[in-house]
């Protein structure tokens, strides 16, 4: 398919049951990543939660979430933030949506000050856009379900080099077991892409 422009903006409440759906349908499931993402807007952090959307023709096409968690460095807890999920609606992916909304993330992350981004994905496709296997930083992921390459991180400009230690997910992320993979196929594809 051919890349085309989206516009990318913070997302607005009137946007909350489109990317609801978005979710949905991305990821097959009718209630996991939209409740998931429903309870990381509510959810109390140090970091208030960036949503983003991707619009074309004034429709959301695509959403990514950037909510606060914690790495456990021997010096002090730091306030860091997770990128999750990225949803594209079927009809508009491998145009370069995911992409825009992934720059965007890290953008609005920088901007803020925050000094790392996880996330758990394909070491290739993340890879692309400024993420590196968060085990080569001195990063522990906080599940054993977690491949050892699909443990990423974007490392920012206000990083410190004391900054390691212990990734800790928000609640949120327990409560609807979006934490890892329990599927073994999926699993061993991306453990094989280190």
């Amino acid at each position: 398919m051919t890349p085309a422009h989206a516009e990318i903006r913070p997302e607005r409440a009137q946007d909350h049951e489109a990317v609801g759906r978005l979710h949905a349908l991305a990821f097959g499931d009718p209630d996991r990543v939209p409740g998931l993402v429903d309870a990381l807007r509510a959810a109390p952090g140090a970091v208030e939660p960036i949503g983003l959307v991707a619009t074309r023709d004034d429709q959301v096409v695509g959403h990514v979430m950037l909510s606060a968690c914690r790495l456990d460095a021997e010096r002090r807890l730091v306030d860091v933030l997770s990128l999750s999920p990225l949803g594209v609606h079927p009809d508009h992916q491998r145009r370069g949506v995911g992409s825009q909304l992934v720059a965007a993330a890290l953008k609005a992350a920088e901007e803020q000050g925050i000094p790392l981004v996880f996330l758990e994905g394909s070491p290739v496709y993340y890879g692309e856009r400024g993420f590196q296997r968060a085990d080569l930083h001195g990063f522990r992921s906080p599940s054993l379900r977690i491949p050892v390459a699909g443990f990423q991180v974007a490392v920012l400009s206000s990083y410190e080099p004391w900054m390691t230690g212990t990734f800790i997910y928000s609640e949120a992320f327990w409560a609807h077991d979006c934490v890892g993979l329990r599927d073994p196929e999926r699993f061993a594809r991306i453990a094989a892409q280190n």
